[in-house]
Formats: structure tokens, sequence, C-alpha cells
């Protein structure tokens, strides 16, 4: 990685802090100023992305106490958010209070929905990752409350401009989640406190397993052109929106998007971040698909004791499906996810193998608290009520930049680290904050309908 520039932003100083992995982010324990819904306990919440996550989303939101109201929905499919719409109040009712004028159809319609928040209200942000930075500023501006879909970032470029923005969140005391649920996994809560307390010893190895059929829109064949037959007869642009799991500008491709859940919370129980990694991937049976992904990826990180965590994922039918995640130490092992991101239980052992004859410990988690999507809006509805400190941005960057790198080490066949990721000069959508409908979407296709695909040991200091 020779020709990357020098890093603006040293790892040092950046993970050194490891007490910022609590849900409360780095300003556990900070006095700030009272942000709130200005004159009411009522709260109400705008869905800015209104797919299936944004759908999930809200619905969690207005499962909490406090019966919290969404108010406003955009989103640049038309179809999106009126199905959205009317998922929420088949099931929400009178909580669903969102009025034809509060529905915004565009790129820019981000501004309207959370121009209908007053101050201390939450906007939910489940668009694609490349729009994050660019809705994150307006609502710093307007003194609103955030919850973001993770991941963060895919690139440098905007992992920094995500750090920047968010020093003026600190400032004003907004309270704002990332969606990485698995830190508000209450088993995964108390297996860290266990690993802490040294229940298995010190942590040498974690293994983050995501191995299972294609899924999502992570492989996509050729655009079919403007005069296609799908919902609205989506530009080149807007399709690859619907088919972000398949660009890696869009989501940071299946890697960034599916894997993360396991390289955060593994980093987590670690309580560190990793320094380095180095990885392969392939592609394999292709067929028709165009998408920028590889559906194989093995990837080594490695932290700055020697430690190592070990994340294989793999989107390949036919193939032997494990999803699931463990940590070992020096005096056992732990089974942090049994099955998916946070599947329960989560338990502990003696030795290295999971023995029920040696079983030290197994969660037991209230059956209100089973759902981590749940919890982790219980946590911030909680913080906004009652005024505590509440800012999961930097974990979010940092959890972004590890699976970035990890994706990137893949994609070039290079050794990439901490620094070299955060500060590439890379920029996958530079023009986020000007895309309109007619815009041209930003990587391009061959005379064949082929996209850019990582060349690795070819292109050795981008991914495409």
């Amino acid at each position: 990685m020779s020709h990357i520039i020098q890093p603006q932003f040293n790892r040092r100083e950046f993970l050194k802090s490891t007490g910022q992995f609590a849900a409360v982010g780095a300003l556990a324990g900070v006095a700030l100023p009272h942000v709130h819904a200005a004159g009411s306990d009522q709260i109400s919440v705008a869905l800015i992305g209104c797919g299936g996550r944004g759908t999930g989303a809200a619905g969690n939101a207005m499962g909490q106490t406090g019966a919290p109201k969404l108010v406003a929905m955009a989103d640049v499919f038309e179809h999106r958010l009126s199905g959205s719409h009317s998922t929420l109040k088949k099931k929400y009712g009178s909580q669903v209070d969102v009025s034809d004028n509060h529905k915004f159809i565009s790129f820019d319609g981000y501004k309207g929905a959370i121009d209908c928040l007053k101050k201390g209200d939450v906007a939910i942000f489940t668009t694609p990752l490349a729009f994050r930075a660019v809705h994150f500023a307006y609502a710093i501006q307007k003194g609103v409350n955030v919850f973001m879909e993770k991941p963060v970032t895919a690139d440098g470029p905007k992992s920094r401009q995500m750090l920047k923005l968010n020093e003026e969140a600190v400032k004003k005391g907004l309270k704002v989640g990332v969606g990485l649920n698995s830190r508000h996994s209450r088993a995964l809560q108390e297996l860290h406190q266990r690993v802490q307390d040294g229940e298995i010893g010190d942590v040498m190895l974690m293994r983050g397993y995501r191995m299972q059929p294609p899924i999502g829109s992570a492989f996509s064949e050729k655009y079919p052109g403007p005069d296609n037959d799908l919902p609205g007869k989506p530009s080149e642009l807007m399709w690859q929106i619907s088919r972000f799991h398949s660009f890696l500008w869009a989501s940071g491709g299946a890697f960034s998007d599916f894997y993360i859940h396991h390289i955060d919370h593994l980093s987590w129980m670690k309580n560190a971040w990793p320094i380095k990694a180095q990885a392969l991937g392939g592609r394999h049976y292709r067929g028709n698909y165009v998408d920028q992904n590889f559906d194989s990826y093995a990837v080594e990180y490695t932290f700055e004791d020697g430690a190592k965590l070990y994340m294989d994922g793999r989107c390949m039918i036919g193939a032997h499906s494990i999803y699931s995640s463990y940590v070992h130490g020096t005096k056992g092992m732990a089974i942090a996810a049994k099955s998916g991101d946070t599947g329960l239980p989560s338990s502990t052992y003696r030795g290295q193998n999971p023995d029920r004859s040696k079983m030290i410990w197994t969660s037991n988690v209230r059956p209100g608290e089973v759902e981590s999507h749940f919890n982790e809006w219980t946590d911030l509805i909680d913080a906004i009520q009652n005024d505590k400190p509440f800012n999961e941005v930097e974990r979010g960057v940092k959890a972004s930049v590890v699976t970035n790198m990890g994706r990137f080490a893949a994609h070039t066949a290079q050794e990439v680290t901490f620094d070299e990721m955060l500060n590439h000069e890379h920029e996958y959508c530079p023009n986020a904050d000007k895309l309109t409908m007619n815009s041209p979407a930003p990587v391009q296709a061959d005379k064949d309908g082929k996209y850019p695909v990582p060349e690795p040991g070819i292109k050795k200091n981008r991914e495409f």
C-alpha cells in the first residue's frame, strides 16, 4: 500500500480510548446540555429510507414506552414509501401520523422530513450509506437526534467526514444511535463483562462466520435499460440504489453490509480494534452477475498485542452454512452469537471446546429484552427522555473502518492497516449531496453491462 497518503488520523490516538465501547459511546459520564422534544415528552420520528430496514426501525421506535409517533417519511421510490406507510399504519394505527404533505419523494426529501421534526425528535437514516454524511449534517444543523443504520461509511474520506461532523453533534449534545445492535444484546453485554472479568482468560483468538446462500441484492444481473419493466422504470442510478448491496459506493458491498456485526462485537469482546488485516477472496460461478462483490472472503485481523480475529464470509448456493461467532481465551472459550448476528444463547466454557459438561455460564435474557434491534431503540429513547449521554457515531465509524480494511485487503491482496484505510483518498461517491433523479450512476458499466470489479494483486491501491 505504498501509495496511500500519510495518515491524517493516527491509529494510536484513535484506538486508545477503549472505554468508548459502551453503548453510550464517547460521552459516558459527561454533562451535556438538555436536548429534548420541546415542551413535551412526546417524541416524533421521521423515516428517511423506507425499505425493509427503515420500516423495521420505525416499528422498533414506535414500540417503545411513550408511544413515539411517525410524522414524516422520505424516499426516492414512491412505491417503497407507500408500502412502508401502509405496513406501519396497519400495525401502529394512530402512531403513524404522516399526512400527504409530509411524504417526500426526492433526493432532497430528507430536508422536508427533518423539517417536520422539533429539536430533540429523531430522524431515522436507513438509506444506502453513501448518503449518511449528507443527512447527518442536516440533522445536526436542525438539532435533531438521529438513529442511523450500519455501516456508517465505506471509504476513507467519508469516514473522516463523519468523525468531523460528529464533533458538532457532540457539542450540541445530540443523541445518536448506530444500528450495530450486537452492543445492545443483553446476552452479549453480560458476556462482554464476563470476558473483561477474566472468565475465559486473556483473549487470543476470535472467529466470525457468515456463510450462506446469496441474500439481499448482493448479486445483480445487467441493468435492463431505461425501458425496463421494473416499478417506476428506474434509471441506472435508481436501479443501483435499489440493488445497493451490489455496489461498493452504495453499501461497501456484501462484506461491509453483512459481516460488520460480527467484526464489531468480536472487537468489543477484545475491547480493542484490529490494527491491520490481510485477506483473500474470490468470485466463483458468476454466470450473468455483473456486481462488484466477491462471493467468498477470508480475513485475518491482527490486534496490537498479536491476537487474531478471523472473519469468514461466503454467499454461495449449495455450500455448507455457518453463521455464528466465537471467542477463545487462555483459560476457556465463549460462544458469542450461537446463530445469526446475536442469536441466543451466549455461553462460556472451560477449555477450547463448547462441551456442555464444561459450561461455566449460559445467558438467560428476560423475555422483553430478547430482540436487540428493539433494545437499541429502548436505550436511545431512554437517553433522550432522561437526558443521558448517548452518541455511537465514533464507534460506528471505527467498526466501519475495520470492516472496510478487511474488504480492501481481500479486494487488493495487500496487507492494509487501520491508518491506511482511514486516510485513503479514494471516495466512492463524492457527489452524494448533488445527486438527482436524472444524475448518472456513480459507477458505470462497460459495453457488456459489467461493472468494474476488484483485481487482487493487479489493482493494489484501489478496489475498482
